[in-house]
């Protein structure tokens, strides 16, 4: 089967569907130019290992490395755009009643493409929280309103906590509420696009089997290699999510 005839398939899939859930991850936003968590461990990071970089234990031992391992990536983010694999998710909902984005990314890249209903599994670097939750879990912080530095670490302003990147690091889990979430939607949905993910790493990569296995989905992957998703797919089109994304817009769009 052909290139053309495979997307033709997910086109027609996808204007019949009523419930779409768009699973993504890091293959999306590479092509914006972000590199993915390990290859960003380049330059000053390559002696630092992920656990020194990104678990609770390594953040209470050197707060200040952490805190500024994160900050570079912060500013890595906000200086690229979403490209066209975002641009193509966001229209589906034009086309399709109910879209559906979770994301394995944190970089917030699909809110801005102008995907509205998108749960973030692994949280997001633009926001901050306190490390204690002192609030409530989480106890999101306004930048503007950080309590002064300590160690070189901004504080929590209620408790004086330091304050850190609300996302998911090693050794933590991910948000109960936003897992059960993804789950009912990807058991309820008639179509499950998967972009830009091997379907390595879990929880997530659980969720393709949720929509198969316990719904009744359309499993279609995209992704530019064989992967995990690959075994249960209904459909696999091996390209660039941005080349593919835009394939199949364009055959949703122009008929």
């Amino acid at each position: 089967m052909d290139m053309q005839h495979q997307l033709q398939i997910a086109a027609d899939h996808l204007k019949r569907a009523q419930r779409l859930v768009v699973l993504s991850g890091a293959g999306v936003s590479k092509e914006s130019g972000i590199p993915t968590y390990r290859d960003a461990q380049e330059g000053m990071w390559q002696q630092y290992k992920p656990e020194d970089l990104a678990t609770p234990a390594a953040f209470k031992k050197n707060p200040k490395l952490v805190w500024d391992w994160y900050a570079a990536r912060r500013q890595a983010v906000t200086a690229v755009q979403p490209n066209r694999a975002h641009l193509a998710i966001a229209a589906l909902q034009t086309l399709i009643p109910q879209v559906t984005v979770v994301t394995q990314n944190v970089d917030r890249l699909h809110t801005r493409a102008g995907s509205h209903d998108v749960i973030e599994l692994h949280g997001s670097i633009m926001e901050l929280k306190c490390f204690d939750d002192c609030q409530g879990d989480p106890t999101i912080l306004d930048e503007t309103s950080l309590g002064a530095d300590r160690d070189g670490v901004p504080t929590c302003p209620h408790c004086g906590a330091f304050a850190r990147p609300n996302v998911v690091w090693f050794t933590e889990y991910l948000s109960e509420s936003k897992l059960e979430r993804a789950r009912d939607f990807c058991q309820a949905c008639d179509v499950l696009l998967v972009v830009g993910t091997s379907g390595i790493v879990q929880p997530a990569a659980s969720l393709p089997y949720y929509a198969k296995r316990w719904g009744s989905a359309f499993v279609i992957d995209v992704n530019p290699n064989d992967n995990e998703i690959a075994t249960i797919a209904d459909l696999a089109l091996r390209g660039a999510a941005g080349d593919v994304m835009t394939a199949i817009l364009a055959l949703l769009t122009n008929t």
